[in-house]
């Protein structure tokens, strides 16, 4: 990324050419992501096609082979994919500031929406119990479901990873917490490691040339070095202080910082951190989580709402922002970390075959999550499994907008609920 030239004087700048200034092209990144941000449904893999006709397609920001290797990298890491592709492409399209404008544009609008949906609940007495909540604690389940389908699918493709899953969902059913997660992905990334080792065969559209990221190497290193000491201290600093913000801070960095596969990923993490300590209840979570697939953009962003929502303060708009970040802190330190030091990484076979034991550990999360806490929380009757396997049929085979199904669901139970 080379720095932006000055024009000549009297000379007019076209918008998008090299020599436009840098803070109108941080603005461009704002309002081009925040535009997206209002209208990507769909989840991550939605998400990706979304940035693709925009960037690729329309805006000629980058090309075919560095949007694909960007793609590779942010799907290799923990955290959110679509949003480290944002913050990639908003890195270089506008340096730092535009890897912030990117996040920001795209992170806005579904988190005001689930701060909002955070509020109603809290005002309106008895809404936990309403029939249509149940409707969107019903959608959750069909929702997981096709995420686990198509991630085993594409994930499990032979004897050796489908067992890996099946394992590490065993695992962590009899260890249902924390150390049982992170030991289960551990554990498939040193079975990967060690039993993987075919180089995975490169995918037609990938790019093969170099892609590089104008960051100082000294503040890679230093983002490098604060991702693990933050996992291992801010437990510490929570314990010895008693501090509920601390805590608060440390719970959530680690769901972002143990996610790899996406939002679904994050749901038993967060049900963990929050959900057993009396934060907020079961029902609430869930029903938040269902509300989370009518609204665009990334679904970490359900975060938001568990802040606003929360009994202990903060809470409100300001635990919700103080959650949204915490769980976006880490997997953006990776990025940073990472970036400069991508061409190489990609290219070790090691890593590949661990990152594939990895993935095939999240598919065996994926199916614990699935199991507890949404299905034994959402589905109690006959009528709610119908509604469940009719959500699953419109999601995995008919196409249907997400948001839609959602609307859907929660329509269905209310009328059952008023036979």
């Amino acid at each position: 990324m080379q720095p932006l030239a000055r024009p000549a004087a009297g000379r007019k700048v076209e918008p998008g050419s090299q020599e436009e200034p840098p803070g109108r092209r941080v603005g461009e990144v704002l309002l081009a992501f925040l535009r997206l941000g209002c209208t990507s449904f769909g989840g991550p893999i939605a998400h990706l096609g979304f940035f693709r006709a925009e960037f690729v397609t329309r805006r000629r920001w980058l090309g075919e082979s560095e949007y694909a290797d960007i793609v590779a990298l942010c799907q290799s890491l923990p955290g959110p994919a679509s949003s480290q592709v944002a913050a990639s492409i908003g890195l270089m399209r506008a340096g730092l500031p535009g890897l912030f404008a990117a996040w920001t544009g795209f992170t806005l609008p579904s988190a005001a929406l689930l701060i909002l949906f955070a509020y109603v609940t809290d005002r309106i007495g008895g809404l936990a119990g309403a029939p249509w909540l149940h409707g969107l604690k019903i959608v959750a389940v069909a929702v997981v479901a096709q995420a686990l389908w198509g991630m085993a699918r594409a994930l499990c493709p032979d004897r050796m990873r489908i067992t890996i899953a099946i394992a590490m969902a065993m695992l962590t059913l009899a260890v249902p917490s924390a150390p049982g997660q992170v030991g289960a992905i551990v554990l498939g990334g040193l079975i990967g490691w060690r039993w993987i080792r075919d180089p995975p065969k490169p995918a037609p559209e990938a790019g093969g040339g170099e892609i590089r990221f104008s960051l100082p190497h000294p503040l890679a290193l230093s983002a490098l070095v604060a991702f693990p000491a933050l996992l291992v201290c801010l437990p510490l600093a929570a314990g010895t202080s008693g501090s509920h913000v601390v805590a608060l801070i440390s719970r959530f960095y680690r769901a972002g910082a143990l996610v790899f596969g996406g939002g679904h990923v994050v749901l038993p993490l967060l049900q963990q951190a929050v959900v057993p300590p009396g934060w907020i209840s079961n029902n609430l979570f869930l029903a938040g989580y269902g509300a989370a697939q009518a609204v665009p953009g990334p679904l970490f962003t359900f975060a938001a709402y568990l802040g606003t929502a929360m009994e202990p303060g903060p809470n409100g708009w300001l635990g919700g922002l103080i959650c949204l970040v915490s769980i976006y802190l880490p997997s953006f330190l990776l990025l940073i970390g990472v970036l400069p030091f991508w061409d190489r990484l990609r290219r070790a076979v090691a890593v590949q075959s661990a990152l594939r034991g990895v993935n095939a550990a999240v598919v065996g999360l994926l199916l614990t999550a699935l199991y507890t806490p949404v299905w034994t929380s959402a589905i109690a009757t006959r009528a709610d499994f119908a509604i469940g396997i009719a959500a699953f049929l419109l999601l995995a085979f008919w196409r249907t907008p997400p948001w839609l199904v959602v609307l859907l669901g929660a329509l269905a139970a209310q009328a059952l609920a008023a036979l």
